[in-house]
């Protein structure tokens, strides 16, 4: 069985694993404030051009968000989301767990618009019962969003600008930034983001990593007391040295974005497959996300030795799957089931 379904059914690339043998039985103090954490910390700032941020390493995204989210809202506040959002329809309602309401706004593309938050956010503090329901206190987005789209830089710039003129944090989940950084058509670098966003993390999960993701503030007025916030969400790893060495070597000879470049060139050569075989897309994406329609029947077929993702129904006999490319992807289960589409009748 090769497996299609995701960007974390491998291990960890294997430079991380050669550094954490080499580096197993040193003896460092817990919980992030060890060197390594230090100096993958230094080097993300550097990578990002803002040397005041604050950097912190978490163990998972659904910690990450809910972490960030509780850390920045007051208790009568929401954050608003588009509604594929993967905190609104993918984390078991963490961040509502937690007490905070997510705040859907409709979207075809997965991505939201400056005019969408700037009309939910007017219309709140313009209602005469305002009091009486959620206030927007922050928008969340993904780069890639769920549906594998990214955000260009103009359109970042004008949600960027909206958030500000209310006084909205703009949060950027970037569980898959490297995969949006390397696609094609793409303008945004980790410099913009780090630019317009208050707060957002590199996802080391799905990008090369064991485990873990690197939270950057950049909003001074976020920044106090986030490590408190990390520990009571559970975010905080002992040994947090792990995370250090992880994210030292992936921002070390740019070793992050080369390899999720990679993910993206096999992602490409499948997604022409598809489009030359005649199979129409449920929407149209350069990242490592590829969401096809097929035959149900042919879906089968193709069940017998590949793994993917169902995502939605559009007809009686018709679903739309997600072929999911990664850091790991090897080059030849990319061919055999190029091979094994085109064998089938489109």
């Amino acid at each position: 069985m090769i497996l299609f379904q995701c960007d974390y059914n491998e291990g960890a690339h294997e430079k991380i694993l050669e550094r954490l043998i080499q580096t197993n039985m040193e003896q460092t103090d817990g919980y992030g404030m060890d060197p390594y954490c230090a100096s993958a910390a230094r080097k993300i700032k550097e990578r990002c051009q803002v040397p005041e941020a604050d950097v912190h390493f978490l163990v998972g995204g659904t910690q990450t968000n809910v972490t960030v989210i509780s850390a920045i809202l007051k208790p009568w506040q929401g954050v608003i989301s588009a509604s594929s959002g993967h905190i609104h329809v993918h984390e078991t309602g963490a961040v509502e767990a937690c007490g905070h309401k997510v705040l859907a706004i409709p979207s075809e593309d997965g991505k939201i618009t400056g005019a969408q938050v700037e009309a939910l956010y007017q219309g709140h503090i313009h209602d005469e019962s305002a009091e009486h329901t959620v206030q927007p206190g922050m928008v969340y987005i993904s780069n890639p969003t769920e549906l594998g789209t990214i955000y260009s830089l103009a359109e970042l710039t004008d949600l960027s600008q909206a958030c500000r003129r209310n006084g909205l944090i703009l949060f950027m989940d970037g569980a898959r930034l490297g995969y949006g950084l390397t696609a094609k058509g793409n303008d945004l670098t980790f410099e913009s983001i780090a630019k317009l966003c208050d707060v957002f993390y590199i996802g080391g999960t799905k990008v090369g990593a064991l485990f873990g993701e690197a939270v950057v503030i950049t909003n001074p007025s976020i920044q106090k007391d986030f490590r408190y916030m990390i520990k009571q969400k559970g975010g905080m790893l002992a040994k947090g040295r792990l995370l250090g060495i992880q994210f030292d070597t992936l921002f070390t000879d740019d070793l992050y974005l080369t390899i999720a470049a990679q993910a993206n060139c096999l992602a490409d050569h499948l997604r022409e497959a598809f489009a030359e075989a005649g199979y129409p897309f449920l929407i149209e994406t350069t990242t490592n996300q590829i969401f096809v329609i097929m035959p149900d029947d042919q879906l089968a077929e193709l069940k017998k030795n590949y793994g993917f993702c169902y995502q939605q129904r559009m007809d009686e006999t018709h679903s739309a799957v997600r072929f999911c490319t990664s850091w790991a992807t090897k080059s030849e289960n990319v061919t055999k089931l190029i091979e094994d589409v085109c064998n089938l009748k489109a």
